[in-house]
């Protein structure tokens, strides 16, 4: 009898085993992804849970054993990085950006080109950090024109794009550096200025599954459906290019 017993306990087991994993496949995965994809990425995958944030710092998380099963990042400076220490799988670009100056609607500095940054000695800028991806490319744009100068005149260092975006819808500055689908986004709150084309950085966006997913294969589905016809419509409308 007791063999019996010790049988059907051991049966038990295996059954709560495979039904824990059966129920953790089941559960949405999560995707940690840049603060610019805010707006479009939960219209491609509604179910998922994400988590927002700059690029840098979502990068870091995974190193030290966040539970994310993606990773989007705004620089492939980061996905890159992360796929040579054997922590995500090949990354894939999935769309790109271009960067604007953004300037509340009532533009209260005048502000008409990249170059009024300059000519404002009371002008308010808000940027991103150096380790931020917006705020890399910023600075690649000022270095470009010979404007590094301006970021003296920052009044914040914002962790993402979306503390740059609220800084100047709260007009709390003047003028800030954003990606083009952030004013998308805000189009009634923000108007974009045109950055010269020589000085515009190459913005591309990766996306990669975390190796060790739980939900490896609900996550190699989210990165099919960024992929699909279906993901690059939602895409495009939000403002990114797509490659």
């Amino acid at each position: 009898m007791s063999r019996i017993l010790a049988g059907l306990v051991a049966l038990l087991a295996v059954a709560a085993l495979l039904g824990a994993s059966g129920a953790r496949g089941d559960e949405p995965i999560t995707v940690y992804a840049a603060a610019s994809l805010a707006e479009v990425f939960p219209r491609i995958d509604p179910g998922a849970h994400f988590q927002f944030a700059g690029s840098n710092q979502l990068a870091t998380q995974i190193r030290q054993g966040a539970p994310a099963d993606v990773f989007a990042s705004a620089s492939p400076v980061y996905t890159q990085q992360l796929y040579r220490d054997a922590l995500v799988e090949r990354p894939r670009v999935f769309a790109t950006n271009t960067l604007v100056v953004a300037v509340p609607r009532s533009n209260p500095a005048h502000i008409g080109s990249i170059w009024d940054l300059a000519r404002r000695p009371k002008l308010r800028l808000v940027v991103a950090g150096p380790k931020v991806p917006i705020g890399l490319y910023t600075r690649h744009v000022l270095e470009r024109l010979g404007l590094l100068a301006v970021l003296r005149k920052s009044v914040s260092q914002e962790t993402d794009v979306k503390g740059i975006v609220g800084k100047l819808a709260l007009g709390e500055a003047d003028a800030g550096f954003v990606y083009a689908t952030d004013v998308h986004a805000a189009s009634s709150r923000l108007t974009a200025i045109a950055i010269p084309k020589r000085a515009q950085p190459a913005v591309r966006y990766e996306l990669a599954v975390v190796r060790g997913s739980h939900n490896a294969d609900a996550a190699w589905s989210f990165v099919a459906d960024v992929l699909s016809s279906t993901g690059r419509r939602q895409l495009a409308r939000a403002g990114f290019g797509v490659p």
